[in-house]
């Protein structure tokens, strides 16, 4: 830095990402991360800390234990012991440079490692749980943020519609708007901020980690209890004493009580219903209506609307039907004319309960996100002078990865592609730089031992008591008082 009298200092060059921004005294880079103070380049965020676990029923990172092997016995994070996450602590880019905290600690007796490293993550997205029987989208149907495709809509799960959002297709292969607003989603995304997504031929819906999911305008309230099927199924012995017929209206399984088997063996005696849409097996039918954001995920506000006329051969007047959906927010009951019509009439007390009873079997309607990357060459570089060491490390179970403090599934096959809750992780966890990538935080922990074996940095290792300065974060669960319906009960505060 030149500090010349009457000439303005020089800027500073930031090697932190690929941008290797130029920045100004007193000023920040693109990214907001890192800043020049004075000629010297500062990491804006505090390092941070998770000091000790209030829940002990939440999700905390696990260590091996003397004498156990790769076993672990189910203990989470011990309370009096601080444990070093990557947020905050910068990265290890160009890929050349150790990781910036290699820390070691004693636990139980043993000698661990814990390198933390902020990975610059080209090959990043969340993939999305999104509790709602409502239609969406079709499958694969266009997701779009800021109107730019950043992702698409995936195979349903019980209950659940699931998005596939970002990935470097979208992040470097497109336009430069379609990368910076797909990085601008997942971010906001993984820092569980809401964000507006439309679903071409579909929805338009508002995503955010722990909360109810916004269809078209309408808060979600109830993940349905099952499909129509297995509604029948639960709750058949409470209808079969107070109704001739029961119908559960659902886009992918209707059931009928009086076909199904549960109605068979309570000795049901057929109705002469007639259900439209393809029959399955006995009381089960598929398509009765097309999907929808009605009764059961269907299109339909009128639920006679999937019945054909009652077969007359069968059918009395005076049968009893109920049609419910499958979370209860939707039902009616009928009892069938002279002509065998269905006439609306008010319900008995005793199918009010049962009806309840299914809404209160259905759990509350939450999106869920999880941050899914490709542990690369800078992060493994970062670690180890041989990459392929921690890979093997990591497949051998030697190596425990966690992202932010929160455990991480690393999925099988080749290399280390990682998946984890952001709602486990403290707030602000993720960053971004314009490359456009995500910044996500990493730790790999593993026995010393293990890490000098594989070829570690072993010359860069510090004891704990170097790292917890005054200036690092330190973080700790809620400990209660919060609405346990809310996920956020399980996020990450400042501890206080």
């Amino acid at each position: 830095m030149v500090d010349v009298i009457g000439t303005k200092p020089e800027k500073i060059r930031c090697d932190a990402c690929p941008v290797l921004c130029y920045i100004a005294d007193g000023r920040s880079g693109a990214c907001d991360r890192y800043g020049n103070e004075g000629g010297v380049l500062v990491r804006h965020d505090p390092l941070t800390i998770i000091e000790k676990t209030i829940d002990r029923g939440a999700k905390a990172v696990p260590f091996l234990k003397q004498g156990e092997g790769t076993d672990w016995d189910g203990d989470l994070v011990q309370s009096s012991r601080p444990f070093i996450t990557a947020i905050g602590a910068g990265t290890t880019y160009p890929d050349y440079k150790p990781a910036p905290f290699i820390v070691s600690q004693e636990v139980d007796g043993v000698d661990m490692v814990t390198v933390v490293t902020e990975g610059i993550f080209s090959y990043c997205g969340v993939k999305v749980k999104i509790d709602t029987d409502r239609f969406l989208g079709h499958e694969c149907a266009i997701v779009r943020y800021d109107g730019e495709p950043i992702g698409h809509v995936m195979t349903s799960e019980y209950g659940s519609k699931m998005l596939s959002l970002g990935g470097v297709e979208h992040l470097t292969g497109g336009t430069k708007k379609e990368g910076r607003v797909t990085c601008d989603a997942l971010l906001k995304l993984c820092n569980c901020e809401a964000v507006e997504l439309v679903i071409d031929e579909g929805a338009t819906i508002v995503v955010q980690a722990g909360k109810a999911p916004i269809v078209n305008g309408v808060a979600e309230k109830l993940m349905r209890v099952g499909c129509g099927s297995a509604a029948i199924g639960m709750f058949a012995a409470q209808w079969a004493q107070h109704v001739d017929d029961v119908v559960v209206v659902d886009d992918h399984i209707t059931g009928v009580l009086s076909e199904h088997q549960a109605g068979k063996l309570l000795n049901v005696p057929p109705s002469g219903i007639k259900i439209k849409g393809r029959r399955s097996t006995p009381g089960r039918y598929f398509q009765v209506a097309n999907p929808g954001t009605g009764w059961g995920g269907t299109d339909i506000e009128d639920p006679l609307t999937i019945l054909k006329e009652f077969d007359p051969a069968v059918a009395w007047q005076g049968l009893r039907l109920l049609m419910v959906s499958t979370t209860g927010e939707q039902f009616a009951y009928f009892e069938l004319d002279a002509g065998l019509k269905p006439v609306p009439v008010p319900m008995p007390a005793a199918l009010n309960v049962s009806v309840e009873r299914i809404a209160e079997n259905c759990e509350p309607s939450m999106c869920s996100v999880l941050f899914m990357g490709g542990a690369g060459g800078s992060l493994r570089a970062g670690v180890t002078v041989n990459p392929v060491g921690l890979t093997r490390s990591v497949k051998e179970s030697l190596t425990f990865v966690s992202c932010g403090g929160a455990k991480a599934y690393v999925w099988p096959g080749g290399g280390i592609t990682v998946m984890a809750d952001v709602l486990d992780m403290p707030s602000n966890a993720f960053g971004y730089v314009p490359t456009p990538a995500l910044v996500a935080p990493i730790e790999f922990t593993m026995r010393r031992s293990d890490y000098v074996a594989f070829g570690g940095h072993v010359d860069q290792i510090r004891p704990i008591e170097e790292v917890l300065t005054e200036g690092v974060r330190r973080v700790a669960r809620h400990a209660g008082g919060v609405d346990p319906t809310d996920r956020h009960n399980f996020r990450w505060s400042p501890d206080t």
